[in-house]
């Protein structure tokens, strides 16, 4: 028989064998104790490999944008408070001022260079361990 003829015959040999046996069952203890350890050891492999379920992320990129702006701003402003503030009491024109508005702007660039380095190292470890999670192989 060719094996062409045999390609295209299998497939409906195998599925005639399996209509006519029907559902299997194991006879044997020792076959089943074997089976059951088998299944048992299956089981602990896909719940290691098991992918982790998705936990939905609090911080979206527009409320990071926000946190960042807010921050920004912020140093500003207690910069301008504090330089006005300093005017007013020494009688001053705006020098304080002026010079207190750049250390809020300097002082809110640094905290939002460090808000974006700490959502960086975050996304950085949970791409590592997705990536440690990966089944080898």
């Amino acid at each position: 028989m060719p094996l062409v003829a045999l390609t295209r015959a299998a497939p409906r040999h195998i599925h005639q064998v399996i209509q006519r046996t029907g559902q299997r069952h194991v006879t044997d203890p020792d076959d089943k104790a074997k089976m059951d350890a088998l299944s048992a050891r299956l089981e602990a492999v896909k719940e290691v490999h098991a992918p982790k379920p998705r936990v939905p992320d609090h911080h979206s990129q527009a409320q990071l944008a926000w946190r960042m702006v807010i921050e920004l701003v912020a140093g500003l402003v207690i910069g301008f408070g504090v330089g006005y503030g300093l005017d007013v009491l020494f009688g001053t024109s705006p020098w304080f001022m002026i010079v207190f508005i750049f250390l809020g702007f300097a002082a809110g660039v640094k905290t939002m260079m460090r808000s974006a380095a700490e959502v960086q190292s975050k996304q950085a470890a949970e791409l590592a361990e997705e990536q440690d999670d990966r089944p080898q192989g």
